[in-house]
């Protein structure tokens, strides 16, 4: 077993394909942890922004969580019937490219892909936030642990979204049974007039200002964040084995309801125990969700394995984004927006190239913040709101298309489009100042790329395009130039594969190739050619190949050689001319060491340089597999 097949598991053949998909047991892990994971960051970043009231703001956490709960049910509602109008995809890229046009599409596509590059960025660093919490030491290492991460993460879906599922579903079920039963336990307690907490949080500083609308909107656009998840299933229509719809309801209804009961229960709690949120950057941070298990269970056994869940699906839940990031680069790079590679699937079935393009963007931003949430939590949502939108203004049309009978359809669509691009409104108002305009900025430069590159394959299509029947006024045999080094038996090959192409073959060699002061034997070689070559090939019948010396003054193939050539095709304009590359295969690493690559770098010289009528090819020797020398 080599190491690519210990990294990423053996090479899967196209009939495997069904095999790999995922029922809703699976997806729920694979991706739901957006959505479950922003019940995290989702809360605190709201409360954050109402530190300023002190003990006043927890006042409105719960209206706040309230109108973001409600929102999320709108959702719910609003993609249940986009699951059920486009049940092999119904991402907004998808939607929006059949309903609303090319430049809507674009739109959703350009701002779902910035999201989900966003989402690994702050899944992460809130995980390690939270592990930060657990242990106050690893403060100063947060960024190196958020790239470890990123990369564990990364290395799990290039082995398949079926193993990455299996392998995050333990954490994720641990992290809803924790969570929810000790918020379950914490109302009931409450419930019963038990109010005093078993850790009592860091008491919350004074009031520095009154409640104003213009930070209660502020609130409820950081707050959000915690609905980033949802677009998530239908964009990963393509994951779910048969029965498709089933697998996707459930996957979409556990989401959703386990989200909002987080989202609810976590505001009760922080109101009714003065749980507040606290400056990230400093030592002794604590989360939110960290101060909640302490209040209710103290720093038992149960908060280190729930704290642990927390950290595991927060870091875990970029995993949605590794899902629905290269599916989605997957359609638009099938529709010429995007480099072929990112629609073709690697070893494991999967789209390597946006896995890895994911990772590596999401990385870059973990350095540039810091690796602290806090920091990226401002270019968050704009993303997912904007796609929200766009996704159910295309289901408005997409039911107006159709007929009367689908009134109540459209008019929850309807109102989950009105419902988004109100709060996407709140949240680009309240976030602009502080980065929103970053994201505003990426978006239309964005699109502008996938425009040129769907430019590039429209002109290349154009040039390459043929309009009738082949032609074969030109297929004269062209003149074949062979590289020759040395006579010996790479030469030999390829002067008699050159034979067989064109009776004009000329034996190119470079003198003083090798510096000043290295002597040729020009003479040996030529007489070495005659008799070894050119009377050999004479007493057959045939036309010898010519054996040519070119001076190389500065040392490189290229230049005399295409000189050579525009020469050739100056004397012979009706004649093509090709050029045949003796090389030898490296097949170690050390074997590369030992060669100087001029054929390589011959080829990609002429590739380049080359005129409209010259061809070149490579004729192989495989060190060590070809047939034993003569006795």
């Amino acid at each position: 077993m080599n190491l690519s097949t210990l990294m990423f598991g053996r090479r899967l053949a196209n009939r495997e394909h069904e095999d790999k998909k995922i029922g809703w047991v699976e997806a729920v892990p694979a991706i739901g942890l957006d959505g479950l994971g922003s019940s995290s960051y989702g809360p605190e970043a709201a409360l954050t922004v109402l530190i300023p009231l002190g003990a006043l703001g927890l006042v409105y956490i719960g209206p706040v969580m309230g109108c973001i709960v409600a929102l999320l049910a709108i959702l719910y509602f609003s993609y249940r019937q986009t699951l059920a109008a486009y049940p092999t995809n119904g991402g907004a890229y998808v939607v929006a490219k059949e309903n609303l046009g090319e430049y809507p599409s674009l739109l959703a596509a350009a701002a779902l892909m910035i999201d989900y590059v966003l989402n690994v960025a702050v899944g992460v660093s809130a995980g390690v936030g939270a592990l930060v919490s657990a242990i106050p030491s690893l403060h100063p290492y947060i960024v190196p642990l958020c790239l470890a991460i990123v990369f564990v993460v990364m290395l799990a879906n290039l082995r398949g979204t079926g193993e990455a599922g299996w392998l995050f579903a333990l954490p994720t079920y641990l992290f809803i049974i924790c969570f929810l039963g000790a918020i379950a336990y914490g109302l009931v307690g409450l419930g019963l007039g038990e109010k005093a907490p078993v850790v009592a949080p860091p008491p919350l500083g004074p009031a520095a200002q009154g409640a104003t609308l213009w930070l209660l909107m502020h609130a409820f656009a950081s707050g959000c964040t915690a609905m980033t998840g949802v677009e998530a299933v239908s964009n990963g229509m393509g994951s779910f084995r048969q029965p498709v719809m089933r697998n996707a309801y459930f996957t979409l209804t556990i989401i959703v309801v386990v989200l909002g009961l987080l989202l609810g229960g976590v505001a009760t709690i922080a109101t009714a125990f003065e749980i507040g949120a606290m400056d990230q950057t400093r030592e002794g941070y604590q989360s939110v969700l960290s101060q909640l298990l302490a209040a209710i269970a103290g720093h038992g056994a149960f908060y280190y394995i729930a704290m642990a869940s927390l950290l595991s699906i927060l870091c875990l839940s970029a995993n949605t984004s590794f899902v629905g990031f290269p599916r989605l680069c997957q359609m638009v790079a099938a529709d010429g927006y995007l480099p072929k590679a990112f629609a073709q699937p690697g070893r494991r079935l999967v789209f390597t190239a946006g896995i890895l393009f994911l990772s590596g963007f999401a990385a870059l931003l973990l350095i540039a913040f810091g690796g602290i949430t806090d920091n990226l939590i401002p270019l968050f949502a704009i993303g997912a709101f904007l796609t929200f939108t766009i996704s159910q203004a295309g289901m408005t049309q997409h039911w107006r298309r159709r007929s009367r009978r689908y009134g109540a359809k459209l008019a929850i669509n309807a109102v989950g489009a009105v419902s988004t691009a109100a709060a996407l409104v709140i949240i680009l108002i309240a976030k602009f100042a502080e980065g929103a305009w970053i994201t505003l900025v990426a978006v239309p430069v964005a699109i502008a790329v996938l425009k040129m590159i769907k430019s590039y394959y429209i002109s290349l299509q154009r040039e390459l395009r043929k309009p009738g029947p082949i032609t074969l006024e030109d297929i004269e045999p062209p003149t074949v130039l062979v590289i020759t080094e040395a006579w010996n038996r790479l030469s030999e090959r390829a002067i008699k594969f050159a034979l067989t192409i064109s009776p004009d073959v000329v034996a190119v060699h470079f003198i003083r190739l090798g510096g000043p002061d290295r002597e040729e034997g020009e003479k040996a070689l030529r007489e070495k050619w005659r008799i070894d070559v050119e009377e050999p090939i004479a007493a057959l019948g045939l036309r010898p190949p010519r054996l040519m010396l070119i001076p190389a003054p500065y040392r490189q193939l290229h230049q005399p050689l295409l000189r050579l050539v525009e020469k050739l095709d100056a004397d012979s304009p009706e004649r093509r001319v090709a050029v045949l590359i003796p090389e030898t295969v490296k097949d170690r690493w050390w074997q590369k060491l030992l060669h100087m690559n001029r054929a390589g770098r011959l080829r990609t010289k002429l590739v380049k340089l080359g005129g409209p009528r010259l061809t070149v090819a490579t004729v192989p020797w495989r060190l060590y597999r070809e047939e034993p020398p003569p006795a």
